[in-house]
């Protein structure tokens, strides 16, 4: 964000405790429907999983199937899983779609 956010600060014991920002503005910092479920969160937190991997298992896609609607191999998709594999914007974006997702939510 460019534009400064008009934001109230309140202190609890003289330090501050929350920053409460006007509806409108908080509204602008919200990518609709970017949100994650707190099943992937877990899965790539306790169990280490990449986010595409915790979200395929999370809509229950074999690699396969996903594989199929990104015309790659499952192998490849098996590369794009792994949790160390930083992926480039333009993966991002053509598996974020195969998932029926947005971009948003496979970022680290």
């Amino acid at each position: 964000m460019s534009a400064p956010i008009n934001f109230q600060t309140i202190t609890k014991d003289g330090k501050p405790a929350f920053a409460v920002v006007p509806y409108d503005e908080f509204m602008k910092m919200i990518v609709p429907g970017a949100t994650i479920p707190h099943e992937v969160v877990e899965k790539v937190i306790k169990q280490g999983f990449s986010l595409p991997k915790a979200w395929r298992e999370y809509l229950g896609l074999t690699q396969q199937k996903v594989a199929k609607r990104l015309g790659i191999s499952q192998a490849s998709l098996s590369q794009i899983e792994k949790p160390d594999k930083k992926l480039r914007s333009t993966t991002i974006t053509k598996l974020a779609k195969a998932l029926g997702l947005h971009p948003e939510q496979l970022r680290d």
